[in-house]
C-alpha cells in the first residue's frame, strides 16, 4: 500500500507520541472504522504493542464490529481476538461505568465521525469524557478527517429543549471538525472540563474531503457504505423522520428516497426546477430489503453528487421535503413514534422547522433563517481548530 498523505492519530500515537500510553493500563473506545493506515485494527495494535496493557475495549452504536443495525441495542463481550473485554456503550446505559474507568490510566478513542450532528459516535464520545471528567482520568482522542472537509458548516443550530442522543449541544447539522476538534470545543464550550488530549493528523487541511487524504474508507456504519453516503447525509438522513424510505435496505441508503405513493418522474422533474448547484436527480425505483416499505416497490429519486464543493446537502434535502409535501401533501406524512417526539425534530433539534414547512416556507427561505447561525458557530470554532 503506497503511504497516504494524511497521517492518522492512530499512527502518530505509536510512532510519535507513544508516552501517552507506554506503561499504562489502557482503554479503548473504537469499532471497525478504528484501523491505522494500513487497516490493522487499532485494538489489534495495542493488543500487541509491547508497553501497553489493553485492558478494555468500548463500542458504540452498531456495537465494536460495526455490525448490529442501526437502533438495537448492543451487549458486552469478549473479544476474540484480543480476548479483551467489551463493554457496550449502546445499551442500558450510554456512558462507560466508572468501576471500569476507574481501573485505568487512560482512555482512548479512535473512531471514524462522519461530520453530522446526529451521527451518535460524537456523543459517545463527549458522554465518556464527562465521566472521565468526573474521576480525573486522562482521555486522548486520536484524531481522524472530517470526511466531508472542514470548510462548509450548514443548518439550524440544536435548540436546547430537544436534547437527545442524535443531538446533545448547539452546534450545527455539518458542523466542519474533525472528531478531535469537536472534543475540544465540546469540552471547552459546553464545560465537560475532562483531561483531553488530542493526537492531531499530519498531512490533512481544511479543504480536504476523504479522498483527498489517500486513506481507504471503512463503513464506521452499516449504511454508510462509502465516501459520497457520508457527502449527502447530512441532508438526506432527516427522510428518517417522514414516512418516506431513506434508501436503508437498499443499495444506496440516502442516495436515494422514495414511497409506494410517488410518482418518480413527476418529482425528478419538480426538484429539478430548483436548480440546485451541484447535484442531479434521477427517477429511481426501489423495493427496500429492510426498514420502511419492507418489500414494496418505492418510487422516488436518486441524487447524484457532480460538484461536492458546490452541494449544500441540507438545502437540497430540504428542496426535496418541499416538493414532496407540495406534490403529495394528502399522502405524505411525519413519522410520530410512540414517545411521541418526532423523528424529524430530533434530527433537526428543533420543531420550528417542521413547523415552517407545514406553513409552506421555502428550502431558500429556511437556509436564510439559519445562516447567521452558522456564522456565528464558525467564528465561535477557531480556538478548537488544528488545521489550517
Amino acid at each position: 500500500m503506497q503511504s497516504p498523505s494524511t497521517t492518522l492519530g492512530i499512527d502518530r500515537l505509536l510512532t510519535e507520541q507513544f508516552h501517552l500510553v507506554e506503561g499504562r493500563r489502557v482503554g479503548l473506545i473504537t469499532n471497525c472504522s478504528g484501523v491505522n493506515w494500513q487497516l490493522e485494527s487499532s485494538a489489534s495494535l495495542l493488543h500487541r504493542q509491547a508497553g501497553v496493557e489493553l485492558c478494555a475495549l468500548f463500542g458504540p452504536e452498531h456495537g465494536f464490529r460495526g455490525s448490529t443495525p442501526d437502533g438495537q441495542h448492543v451487549d458486552n463481550h469478549i473479544d476474540p481476538e484480543t480476548g479483551v473485554p467489551v463493554y457496550s456503550l449502546y445499551s442500558e446505559n450510554r456512558r462507560p461505568a466508572e468501576t471500569i474507568l476507574r481501573q485505568l490510566d487512560v482512555l482512548l478513542c479512535d473512531i471514524q465521525d462522519v461530520g453530522t450532528r446526529f451521527y451518535t459516535y460524537l456523543y459517545t464520545m463527549s458522554l465518556s469524557m464527562e465521566v472521565c471528567a468526573h474521576i480525573d482520568l486522562p482521555i486522548v482522542v486520536l484524531d481522524r478527517p472530517n470526511p466531508v472537509g472542514g470548510i462548509s458548516i450548514e443548518g439550524n443550530l440544536l435548540d436546547l429543549e430537544f436534547v437527545s442522543f442524535v443531538g446533545r449541544y448547539p452546534i450545527p447539522i455539518r458542523y466542519g471538525l474533525t472528531i478531535g476538534e469537536t472534543a475540544r470545543l465540546f469540552n471547552e464550550e459546553f464545560d465537560i472540563g475532562a483531561v483531553l488530549k488530542v493526537v492531531a493528523l499530519q498531512g490533512w487541511q481544511r479543504t480536504d474531503y476523504w479522498d483527498d487524504c489517500g486513506l481507504t474508507w471503512v463503513p464506521p456504519s452499516p449504511n454508510m457504505p462509502t465516501v459520497e453516503t457520508a457527502i449527502v447525509y447530512p441532508g438526506m438522513c432527516i427522510f428518517e423522520g417522514t414516512n418516506l424510505s431513506e434508501g436503508r435496505g437498499t443499495a444506496k441508503p440516502f442516495e436515494q428516497v422514495g414511497a409506494p405513493y410517488i410518482e418518480a418522474h413527476r418529482l425528478a422533474e419538480r426538484i429539478r426546477e430548483s436548480r440546485l448547484p451541484g447535484v442531479a436527480w434521477r427517477p429511481v425505483h426501489f423495493r427496500p430489503e429492510f426498514g420502511k416499505h419492507t418489500g414494496r416497490e418505492c418510487h422516488g429519486v436518486q441524487l447524484h453528487v457532480f460538484d461536492r464543493n458546490r452541494l449544500a446537502p441540507v438545502r437540497a434535502a430540504m428542496e426535496l421535503l418541499v416538493a414532496v409535501k407540495e406534490l403529495y401533501s394528502d399522502e405524505f406524512q411525519w413519522h410520530l413514534p410512540a414517545s411521541g417526539i418526532h423523528n424529524f425534530d430530533r434530527l433537526m433539534g428543533t420543531d420550528r422547522i417542521r413547523f415552517a414547512i407545514d406553513e409552506g416556507m421555502s428550502a431558500a427561505e429556511l437556509e436564510r433563517a439559519w445562516e447567521p447561525e452558522c456564522r456565528s458557530f464558525q467564528t465561535r470554532c477557531g480556538p478548537y481548530q488544528l488545521y489550517s
